[in-house]
């Protein structure tokens, strides 16, 4: 059962679901409300949503969607890890409370016997990486059902909440299978692919929380910033430091001076020619280097050098890779945009400690926020003619304009980035 690679089929039970709804609602969201202004994690929420912005219409437009004759695909956007399944628990609670999630197999499977009964009775659908057919499959048989099925197409959590990135075709391939099989029995038989996106903004100032947590991280990395400094040119410090020590280990010398994204484009580049020598690969655009890389690692020896030097490269892509145009492309940053940098520095530089384990399950917001939600219309799948990879993309348009018009709303306090040319 507790095999991590296993892929095993959720139990879901519906008592123990709707039980959890309070939970989720009271203790990981929004805390209690007499109580969640004192400063303890169990009284305030461990998001700390204390308002929400989730109009009725949208509500009662994911809930349409949903129910026999139809197969239903959600796909929210995924910018915050722990924050991101509440929320999607909260929104099915209201419209689809027997949907099945997917998540990682880390969560589902890797964490023992028990906790994996437990998830599996939660209705979650384990994401088991080379062997996704029983996952598929599952999803499929569920959705036709009409329960509704959710997963995050933009893949692992990237801490950008303005910017949607690529989408896998995953959701559609599904969406489009269901209707395969649902058309056979009944030709009225629809399938959907529901986009939802969601914001956090702060409700106040939290450049002192900022600032905090800032002073941890440099503690933790061994990296000093000038007094004085605000909490965005400390980001900005800490990842230009980081870089200079990618480059050291690559061999790459007198980059300092440059503008932070040439130079983590040399950084790239120098790890895909490394990884293309080990692996004997041609170096071409479009290659998915850290899947080759894995797919090596799997046959060698983990004490090997090869295997040492295979693992560091492709951590050094990974995390080079994770700071985006999307940080780059513009000459001021908002506060939730500095908490989303330090959020991802924690999470892919900070390890070790017991905190820095409990922050990467379950990261805290600095201060209390509102949660704007927006469900997105639908793509009818029974009318799509194109392909899988064009639904998503068009589902990735709309979901990033809606993503714009919720920033368009808004007022948010900012300041020069440190990372603009």
């Amino acid at each position: 059962m507790a095999k991590l690679d296993v892929f095993v089929a959720p139990k879901p039970k519906p008592g123990l679901i709707k039980a959890l709804n309070f939970v989720n609602r009271w203790l990981m969201l929004g805390g209690i409300p007499v109580l969640r202004n004192i400063p303890l994690p169990g009284l305030r929420g461990f998001a700390d949503i204390r308002e929400w912005d989730y109009p009725e219409a949208d509500q009662a437009r994911l809930k349409k969607l949903c129910g026999p004759g139809r197969a239903t695909f959600i796909v929210p956007n995924h910018p915050e890890f722990f924050t991101d399944w509440m929320i999607d628990k909260h929104v099915l609670s209201r419209a689809a409370p027997l949907a099945a999630c997917w998540a990682t197999h880390g969560v589902v499977n890797g964490l023992g016997n028990l906790a994996q009964k437990f998830w599996l009775a939660n209705n979650l659908i384990a994401q088991v990486p080379g062997d996704g057919g029983g996952a598929r499959a599952h999803s499929v048989a569920w959705a036709m059902k009409g329960h509704g099925v959710l997963l995050h197409p933009e893949g692992s959590v990237g801490w950008h909440s303005n910017y949607v990135a690529p989408l896998f075709a995953g959701a559609a391939e599904m969406a489009m299978e269901a209707l395969a099989a649902g058309r056979a029995q009944d030709a009225a038989f629809q399938s959907f692919v529901a986009p939802i996106v969601w914001k956090l903004v702060f409700l106040g100032d939290v450049s002192a929380g900022l600032s905090c947590e800032c002073a941890y991280v440099e503690k933790r990395l061994k990296i000093a910033t000038p007094p004085g400094s605000s909490a965005a040119q400390r980001v900005f410090l800490i990842y230009s430091s980081l870089l200079t020590r990618d480059e050291m280990a690559l061999g790459l010398t007198g980059g300092e001076s440059a503008p932070y994204n040439e130079r983590q484009k040399l950084v790239i580049a120098a790890v895909i020619s490394k990884l293309a020598s080990i692996l004997s690969v041609e170096v071409s655009p479009g290659t998915d280097w850290q899947r080759l890389a894995r797919r090596r690692l799997r046959e060698l020896d983990r004490k090997s050098t090869e295997a040492a030097e295979l693992k560091l490269l492709s951590e050094i892509l990974f995390r080079a890779s994770r700071v985006g145009a999307f940080a780059v492309g513009k000459p001021e940053i908002s506060q939730e945009e500095v908490a989303e940098h330090i959020k991802r520095i924690r999470n892919d530089y900070c390890g070790g400690t017991f905190r820095d384990t409990f922050n990467a399950f379950v990261p805290q917001p600095v201060g209390p926020r509102r949660a704007i939600l927006r469900v997105i219309e639908p793509l009818t799948m029974h009318d799509w003619r194109g392909t899988a990879a064009e639904a998503m993309l068009e589902a990735r348009q709309r979901m990033q304009a809606a993503l714009d018009g919720i920033n368009a709303g808004l007022s948010p306090r900012m300041e020069k980035n440190p990372f603009w040319n």
